[in-house]
């Protein structure tokens, strides 16, 4: 009686360097993002070091000695610098608020878009908002300072009227809400593009036999649009929460000026100033970039363990 052949697990007998060799292709248009990567990436890592030491030009990152404190004295200088507590508080509830006004507002644009009956009123809709962000934000603070300044187009027409001019740019009261306006402008209709695709992608069986039991668009967008939504929401509000260290640098620093650097202040700006304008110390502004860093980790755990908990769903 012929022995049965034991059947092997498909592709246990061919070598891991055989399957690189078989998608041999893949692997070489792979090679330069990995080679970027590391390059731009990993190598400059080395570079965290000097966040630990005295740094001296003439020695270099390597030979500049540690500093006082085992190598702590840039962390613990952190926490007794105002400007940093400032910026930090700034960057916090900054962030905050562009987690309250901003995220949600591409969500909202998405789903009034997808209810646009016209395919080609849709496309022209979806163009014309998403062509702010291809505005580079020194162009958009242009704009804005020709719109708000002293003499701009809106106190002029307030002049006309008989109103007092409003100072939108150099008010503290004002600059805030100026930010989270102009960002909205600017990013939604790019931001709207991910939950586009996700409702492109939703069945439309799935819509008709809601239409069939009698449900109408509000219904419709709730019990089927919503929570086929909600995994990209889930994940896309992780990484809102893991970067709400990072407040937006390129709007700040281009629409900010010394009359609001007290509420405009974030730590992006600050390490700027601080290595550019101010007398250099890139070891202590390196301990700055580092904790900044450290903590956008920690907000990440944090952010995929609230969502996995509510959603059931997050990066990993």
């Amino acid at each position: 009686m012929a022995k049965k052949a034991v059947q092997k697990p498909v592709g246990s007998t061919r070598s891991l360097w055989s399957r690189i060799w078989e998608n041999r292709f893949l692997y070489v248009m792979l090679l330069p993002m990995v080679v970027l990567l590391l390059i731009f990436n990993y190598y400059p890592m080395y570079g965290v070091i000097l966040a630990f030491k005295d740094f001296n030009f003439s020695a270099g990152i390597l030979g500049s000695p540690w500093t006082k404190n085992h190598g702590f004295y840039n962390f613990l200088r952190l926490f007794r610098d105002p400007s940093f507590s400032n910026a930090m508080i700034n960057t916090l509830s900054i962030s905050l608020g562009r987690l309250i006004f901003e995220f949600p507002i591409p969500i909202m644009l998405a789903l009034l878009i997808n209810e646009i009956r016209s395919n080609k009123y849709k496309r022209v809709v979806q163009t014309v908002y998403t062509f702010p962000h291809f505005i580079s934000w020194i162009i958009v603070a242009g704009l804005f300072f020709n719109l708000f300044s002293n003499d701009g187009i809106v106190n002029q027409i307030f002049t006309v009227i008989g109103l007092p001019k409003q100072h939108v740019l150099s008010d503290p009261n004002t600059f805030r809400p100026l930010v989270y306006i102009s960002s909205n402008w600017k990013e939604m209709g790019w931001s709207a593009i991910i939950y586009l695709a996700t409702i492109s992608g939703i069945s439309p069986e799935l819509y008709e036999a809601a239409r069939i039991d009698g449900a109408g668009r509000a219904q419709l967008v709730r019990h089927i649009t919503l929570p086929c939504l909600s995994g990209t929401i889930a994940i896309l509000l992780i990484l809102q929460i893991a970067s709400m260290m990072n407040a937006g640098f390129d709007q700040l620093f281009n629409l900010s000026n010394a009359a609001v650097r007290q509420s405009a202040d974030i730590i992006d700006t600050l390490v700027y100033r601080k290595s550019f304008s101010e007398a250099a110390n890139f070891g202590y502004t390196t301990a700055i970039g580092l904790f900044e860093s450290v903590i956008n980790f920690v907000l990440l755990l944090i952010g995929n363990t609230i969502t996995k908990k509510l959603n059931g769903r997050g990066i990993y």
